[in-house]
């Protein structure tokens, strides 16, 4: 069971089309209203896991500020933006998609940019701090972006969106936080790293695959009278993750050191699509958050392949990471 769960894990920019493709076919030949019950358990599956190995507490570790704004910036004062920006452009008639583009632009960070970020040697510390960061301050302000671009074209449940964030974020943090403190008192530090700490975002991995897997089928037959519906998402999919990833880039090498440079890419291009299906598919309704969810499913495709190419350039980038960064990894 672990080496599939593994596998599903490891390679996303597949697992997740052909979770797509199952829930389509799954909602073409059954009913799939029975599945609208799962949301929930399937949401706290795909959160809680991964609130496990977060690490809070270095939020209140000093000495990369500059970077820490600088990234906030760019998630809180361009992307959105951005986002809104092809939104409206490519989906002005479509304002539950548009709200999906906007929703993944919004939560920036997951415990991708951490893992990300250490296979491209960069600074991992800065890394943990802005996935910390962002979840919080895209939790907060989420709802009042929403409401502020959005609001005159899709009703946004304000309070139903808040409550949810606090059951889906919030909560699980709390827990995630107390689960860690309690499983190294009981096993020990080196064997939490060792026996358990890789094994909690695999369970995160089954519950997106969850949520896409019932989004795709409640949505099954309005996709399928129109199929061409799905690639018009990668377009401005493409064109959002290509502004962020050359905007980064350009920033980083001009401010920042390599290692400052490589946390900054992954602190603002990552963006938190689990947190995002899960308030998609929570506070908007089963029928409205599913046509939001779609979107956001097929950003894992581009993100997940996009950030597994840019490891590969990093060191022409930005330059070769330092002997002595190299020399403790062997």
């Amino acid at each position: 069971m672990w080496t599939v769960i593994a596998w599903l894990k490891k390679n996303l920019v597949w697992s997740i089309p052909i979770f797509m493709v199952a829930g389509l076919i799954f909602g073409a030949i059954a009913n799939p209203a029975f599945l609208k019950a799962t949301i929930i358990p399937l949401t706290f599956l795909m959160v809680y896991p991964m609130m496990i190995n977060l690490q809070v507490q270095q939020v209140f570790s000093g000495g990369d500020t500059k970077v820490q704004l600088v990234t906030q910036f760019i998630n809180f004062a361009v992307v959105p933006f951005v986002a809104f920006g092809l939104a409206q452009v490519f989906f002005g008639d479509r304002p539950l998609v548009a709200l999906g583009l906007l929703l993944a632009s919004l939560l920036p960070t997951s415990g991708m940019t951490i893992s990300w970020t250490g296979f491209a040697k960069g600074n991992i510390s800065a890394a943990v701090k802005m996935t910390v960061v962002g979840l919080i301050l895209g939790s907060l302000a989420t709802p009042f972006y929403a409401k502020w671009l959005m609001g005159t074209v899709v009703e946004i449940p304000m309070a139903e969106v808040f409550k949810q964030i606090v059951v889906i974020v919030f909560l699980p943090l709390i827990l995630g936080v107390l689960t860690r403190v309690v499983l190294i008192a009981q096993v020990g530090q080196a064997k939490y790293n060792k026996n358990l700490k890789q094994k909690f975002p695999a369970f995160s991995t089954l519950g997106v695959l969850g949520i896409v897997f019932v989004a795709m089928a409640l949505k099954a037959k309005d996709i399928l009278s129109n199929p061409m519906m799905l690639l018009s998402f990668l377009v401005p999919l493409a064109m959002l993750y290509t502004f962020n990833f050359v905007l980064s880039t350009v920033v980083g090498k001009l401010a920042f050191n390599r290692g400052d440079a490589i946390a900054l890419v992954y602190g603002t291009v990552m963006r938190n699509l689990s947190i995002a299906l899960a308030i998609a598919m929570t506070a908007f309704g089963n029928e409205a958050g599913s046509e939001i969810a779609i979107i956001i499913a097929m950003a894992y495709i581009i993100q997940v392949q996009a950030a597994a190419w840019y490891v590969k350039f990093t060191d022409r980038l930005f330059g070769a990471a330092p002997a002595e960064l190299l020399a403790s990894e062997m």
